[in-house]
């Protein structure tokens, strides 16, 4: 929509009181006509700006108005038509125009009543065609009083309806507002849960593929130091890498298709034990302890518990000596206490990668902690995590 379609029903607002006026003039001023004209005129432009320039519209109704007193043009029943510019102004104006037309309109009243003769009241009663009234006013009551409270109410009356269209438009705004901020925090929350989801596939494959060709490669550089003629530990030996990297793809289908199911994984990756032998069969020693008695854990803590043990098996395997055990001890007090410590090489750091941001993340989503310390003599790493037995 253009400028001009938009400003249509404004001129035509205008215009129509225009043509109200000229009727008027037309019917009641023999002589005279030129000043009543001229407020015929004000009256339509201000009529006409009520809605696009609520202030522009007040300031050009005080200014007919004075120049109205000026002239001595009686009142005029066009007049009437500014209650359109007191609803115009308490329905679109800024807040200063709201509550100066607010107060324009007791203070117009009483400046009519204080500068017209009672006659010009009394012809525009008598034009409304409510000559009764205008003879009672002038009878029983004091004439001031009754043109005051007539043209109070023929402007107070739109511009309080006004006010209420501005407020319950206010309200529906605030309502609109207060859904899309609703909406778009809904959009937020999906969206991060959808990325937390995805960090959470792919800490889940880093751990299983991770695992496995720590394995896979465990048992292969085993096979190096078999004999020759040690066929059926070489066969033994490719049996146990075929197994560990069927096993794996075996994970890495559960994972892609049961990422967001915490029970279906809990009820397949609880066994702790199965990660411990799975490192003895890739030919490592591991010496195990547990103290306490296990205690079951709802399914997606479990979870947590298996993937933070798998990927400390990792970094066992990955960063620790050959020649040496790898100690795990897992402790029942209160919460699971999982500790594994490897020897490692003089100077060697395991350093700080993905596997320790994911597990560190893991645990502190439940509530639980990851600490891990390097030791000069001898020469170890240990990774200790704690994970609760119970939500948080």
């Amino acid at each position: 929509m253009n400028r001009a379609e938009r400003w249509l029903p404004d001129v035509i607002a205008g215009a129509a009181a225009f043509v109200i006026g000229l009727l008027e003039i037309g019917r009641s001023y023999d002589a005279g006509r030129w000043p009543a004209l001229v407020v015929v005129i004000g009256v339509a432009v201000a009529v006409g700006l009520s809605r696009r320039l609520p202030a522009a519209a007040l300031a050009v109704a005080w200014g007919t108005g004075i120049v109205q007193v000026a002239v001595g043009v009686d009142p005029m029943l066009t007049e009437m038509l500014l209650a359109v510019v007191a609803f115009g102004c308490a329905r679109w104006g800024w807040p200063p125009t709201v509550w100066l037309s607010g107060l324009s309109i007791p203070l117009s009243a009483v400046i009519a009543v204080l500068m017209w003769s009672p006659y010009a009241f009394y012809d525009a009663l008598r034009l409304l065609g409510v000559d009764r009234l205008a003879i009672d006013s002038y009878s029983r009551y004091d004439w001031r009083l009754a043109a005051g409270l007539v043209g109070f109410a023929l402007l107070a009356t739109p511009w309080l309806l006004g006010l209420a269209l501005r407020f319950a438009a206010r309200s529906q705004d605030s309502r609109r507002s207060q859904v899309a901020a609703e909406a778009q925090r809904d959009q937020a929350e999906e969206i991060a849960r959808l990325r937390e989801e995805q960090a959470q596939l792919a800490r889940d494959v880093h751990d299983v593929v991770g695992h496995s060709l720590a394995v896979i490669l465990a048992q292969a550089e085993s096979a190096q130091y078999l004999e020759d003629a040690d066929t059926q530990g070489l066969k033994t030996t490719m049996a146990n890498i075929a197994g560990s990297a069927r096993s794996s793809l075996e994970d890495v289908r559960q994972v892609l298709s049961s990422t967001s199911d915490t029970t279906t994984q809990a009820a397949q990756q609880t066994d702790l034990d199965s990660l411990v032998d799975g490192v003895r069969a890739s030919g490592h020693e591991v010496v195990t302890t547990e103290v306490g008695t296990p205690q079951p854990m709802p399914p997606e803590l479990a979870v947590v518990a298996f993937r933070v043990l798998q990927e400390m098996l990792t970094n066992a395997i990955k960063h620790g000596r050959r020649d040496q055990p790898v100690h795990v001890e897992r402790h029942w007090e209160g919460d699971l206490r999982i500790e594994v410590q490897n020897a490692v090489l003089p100077g060697d750091s395991p350093g700080g990668g993905q596997g320790l941001d994911g597990m560190r993340r893991r645990l502190e989503a439940v509530g639980g902690r990851l600490d891990v310390r390097r030791r000069a003599d001898p020469p170890t790493f240990t990774a200790t995590a704690w994970v609760p037995v119970r939500n948080r």
